[in-house]
């Protein structure tokens, strides 16, 4: 039993290599076709067809490809491109009344040849709505109907029958998802665009900014240079960060103590010592505006609980580890 069980986990991991294999294979092919073959200069035309649109993209497909098209659609809203999804089923039952003159529909068909979409093919060409096609075959009915086609390599399925679609789909979200970023960069569509269509979830909780959620006065532990180590002790105390600032004469920040810095000089006459004997000069700081998932990125890096928010060198909020949790980033 246990070498049967041993040939069959050997059967299994074979197979999922053997998947990856293909899948790698194929995502070079399209992307020797983008540097050297036409799919490059067809997928420039889409995006600057895209770019020109006063109205929407309306995506469509049916079977494996309508699923891939689903998530082209909500990748494209949510980063700058306003895209639906219309099933071309349902179009042809009214639906079709979504699609204006400003928008373009943007179908996709592996062969070309989906009976599904002849209904959006034909309104697209009585109403001059642009049609971008994505589909592996240029003579085909989509191919010929498009305004700009996209016409992807083919390649082997992973399917060892030939049949299922898993190959081509990765393909065709790739493109989809190619064209989705060079969509947002061209509009340079930023974080805090970003924010506004992410407001939900982890993802919304790391595009906050640290402002949003540091402590400010009367909060920071802070003391001045030339305070005695009882003074720093006292205020890490009191204020529960477990560490201090250290000010120079002008306010700005030049120094930190933590618990860690107390706990090593406990043996050395820490009571006699001045902050600036015992501080860890240029701490590391984030600006009041950073995301939370940069000041998450800093803590982690730096293995830190607490960062300072400094505006020209002077701190205005700190923000905790236990302040990210609680904001859902961490």
């Amino acid at each position: 039993m246990l070498k049967l069980a041993a040939a069959n986990e050997d059967r299994v991991s074979l197979s999922v290599r053997k998947t990856i294999d293909i899948a790698l294979t194929a995502l070079k092919e399209v992307e020797a076709e983008i540097a050297e073959g036409a799919l490059g200069a067809e997928i420039e035309r889409a995006v600057r067809l895209i770019l020109g649109l006063k109205g929407r993209v309306m995506v469509s497909g049916i079977g494996k490809s309508g699923h891939i098209g689903r998530k082209i659609a909500a990748t494209l809203a949510s980063t700058g491109t306003p895209a639906y999804f219309v099933h071309p089923t349902e179009a042809s039952h009214g639906d079709l009344g979504m699609i204006t003159r400003e928008d373009a529909l943007f179908a996709i068909s592996w062969s070309g040849e989906t009976t599904e979409l002849a209904s959006l093919l034909a309104y697209a060409e009585r109403f001059a709505v642009p049609l971008i096609a994505l589909t592996a075959r240029r003579n085909s009915t989509l191919g010929e109907a498009a305004t700009e086609a996209m016409v992807l390599p083919k390649v082997t399925e992973a399917c060892p029958h030939g049949l299922a679609p898993t190959t081509s789909t990765l393909i065709q979200l790739a493109v989809g998802d190619a064209i989705a970023m060079a969509l947002l960069e061209a509009r340079a569509f930023g974080a805090q665009d970003f924010k506004v269509f992410h407001p939900g979830g982890q993802l919304g909780a790391q595009l906050r900014q640290v402002h949003e959620i540091m402590h400010r006065e009367p909060q920071l532990p802070l003391c001045a240079v030339g305070a005695g180590m009882s003074e720093a002790i006292l205020t890490i105390t009191e204020k529960g960060f477990g560490t201090v600032g250290v000010l120079d004469a002008e306010g700005r920040l030049i120094g930190i103590i933590t618990d860690g810095d107390i706990r090593r000089h406990m043996e050395d006459r820490l009571l006699e010592k001045r902050v600036e004997d015992v501080m860890t000069p240029t701490p590391k700081t984030i600006a009041p505006d950073a995301l939370l998932a940069k000041a998450l990125q800093v803590m982690e890096d730096k293995k830190i609980n607490v960062l300072f928010a400094v505006e020209d060198g002077r701190p205005v909020g700190i923000v905790h580890m236990l302040d990210l949790l609680r904001a859902g980033v961490a």
